[in-house]
């Protein structure tokens, strides 16, 4: 397990987190070694279903043995007996879609990331406040980059990332740069359903290197 500043710099040196869940294990298992080809170092696997945690073992299993260097962190986490689930699994990091006091409060007394989903000022006020840098912008698509450019200047201590609404493309992961996030979150926009339904792997890897790739050009120009 890693702490939270080891976490917060991979994910924003890689400048984007991915997250996926698909309901069948194999197709979860060759999702991961695709994104990790493609050089991902950080990933989120998201609860959304009755075979996440057995998925999520296997791909702790499978990290252990053959991908050293990966965090792999759960997403959609809504209560503390949840975190602590995946914890015991082998989890690096917790992600929510809203913020969780009780989360918060436990991961950092373990220097445990915790980065919690908020969608207004008041959300954003609490995370900070309980001790929370990392702040996922959540869903992205509804409060837009408008939202962010507001709110900045008055959370300058905090790092944000949005998920939802950012496209795979230079226009959409630029502009939002462009405002001031740390890094970008990106589920189907990069790994679809349809995509991991067709068992189309190498698509996938051939994506996340061109988006991380483009991420690096923005970040270096």
């Amino acid at each position: 397990m890693k702490n939270i500043q080891q976490v917060t710099d991979t994910i924003i040196q890689q400048g984007i987190l991915p997250l996926y869940f698909n309901a069948d294990e194999t197709i979860s298992i060759e999702v991961l070694k695709a994104i990790y080809k493609a050089g991902i170092k950080a990933v989120e696997y998201t609860h959304r279903g009755d075979t996440a945690l057995n998925n999520f073992k296997a791909l702790v299993k499978l990290r252990n043995l053959e991908m050293p260097g990966l965090l792999i962190g759960i997403g959609t986490i809504k209560n503390l007996n949840q975190a602590k689930e995946y914890l015991q699994a082998g989890a690096d990091f917790i992600i929510s879609p809203g913020f969780v006091p009780e989360i918060a409060s436990y991961t950092l007394s373990k220097d445990i990331f915790y980065g919690p989903g908020c969608m207004t000022p008041s959300d954003i006020i609490a995370a900070e406040n309980a001790g929370i840098r990392f702040i996922k912008l959540f869903p992205g698509n509804i409060l837009g980059i408008a939202f962010l450019n507001s709110i900045k200047d008055i959370f300058p201590n905090l790092l944000f990332m949005p998920t939802g609404g950012v496209d795979a493309t230079r226009e959409s992961i630029e502009a939002w740069y462009e405002a001031g996030v740390c890094a970008v979150g990106m589920g189907s926009k990069l790994i679809s359903k349809i995509v991991m339904d067709q068992k189309e792997y190498q698509s996938i890897e051939n994506n996340t290197t061109a988006v991380l790739s483009l991420i690096q050009s923005i970040k270096n120009q």
